[in-house]
């Protein structure tokens, strides 16, 4: 029987960047325990899950993921992975670089007697070029974009590693991906809900037309910038609203914002 519930959540974390000299064992430790807490109903690890692209860095990554309790996990390759041809360690790992997923969820409306039946429509795409750190998602994968997100009943997520926009307390722009106009103008003609990304150690939020975009900070390092702490995203979706709350593994939270959703057409019957 679908259980009934008033919202699901995503817990959303990146730039793990296992075998680096600031990664901290205490923090991803601490992070699997409270995201295991929360019950995700879909884990996004966002990239960079290595600090060189090495084997054994692939190996620490996925034992550390693998302890997270979640019953739909999508991890996406960073420009740190793709280095010294570590992509191939990835597929293996943790399979395919492009991945489409739909996910069903029945949740209630608060202080209403209805139901609605959310069906989330999911997209992955690599936005990695070996030994950069730029990113480009490629004109070849826009009608990846179209067709995915035709349906417009679907609760619409795009992933990828690099911005597309860029991120306050990060210094000087750079790696923002090369064709980030035409893949934001391919992402509103979608109608896309939502896009979750790393890349950059700094957590942020940016409402663009009626498209939340959420970036992760680094989980689970010290690689950090100014006054920013290690963080992950637990972001939760109800049916009206957004709710996204940053935290430090093993302690505060940082910040919670809210964002309304744009408005769904109706299912039919």
């Amino acid at each position: 029987m679908t259980q009934v519930r008033d919202h699901y959540t995503i817990a959303q974390i990146s730039d793990i960047h296992c075998g680096d000299l600031r990664f901290d064992t205490s923090l991803i430790e601490e992070a699997q325990a409270e995201i295991n807490d929360a019950s995700p109903d879909l884990m996004v690890v966002a990239g960079d899950l290595t600090a060189n692209g090495y084997r054994e860095q692939f190996e620490e990554a996925k034992r550390y993921i693998d302890l997270i309790r979640c019953p739909e996990k999508i991890v996406v390759a960073g420009n740190h992975d793709t280095r010294n041809v570590g992509y191939l360690h990835f597929e293996e790992m943790f399979g395919a670089r492009f991945v489409q997923r739909e996910l069903d969820f029945l949740i209630s409306v608060a202080g209403k007697k209805e139901e609605v039946q959310e069906r989330v429509r999911i997209l992955a795409l690599d936005s990695n070029k070996p030994d950069m750190n730029d990113g480009e998602i490629g004109r070849q994968n826009y009608p990846r974009i179209e067709s995915a997100f035709a349906d417009r009943k679907h609760y619409k997520i795009f992933i990828l590693h690099h911005h597309l926009v860029s991120i306050p307390g990060t210094g000087r722009e750079r790696n923002v991906v090369w064709d980030s106009g035409d893949v934001l103008e391919e992402l509103m003609n979608a109608r896309v809900d939502l896009v979750l990304h790393g890349h950059r150690h700094v957590p942020f939020n940016w409402p663009v037309g009626n498209m939340l975009i959420v970036s992760s900070g680094t989980g689970c390092t010290w690689r950090t910038r100014g006054y920013n702490q290690p963080s992950y995203n637990l972001i939760e979706i109800y049916p009206e609203v957004i709710r996204v709350t940053t935290k430090v593994p093993g302690g505060e939270t940082l910040s919670r914002h809210r964002f309304h959703r744009q408005p769904r057409p109706p299912l039919p019957a």
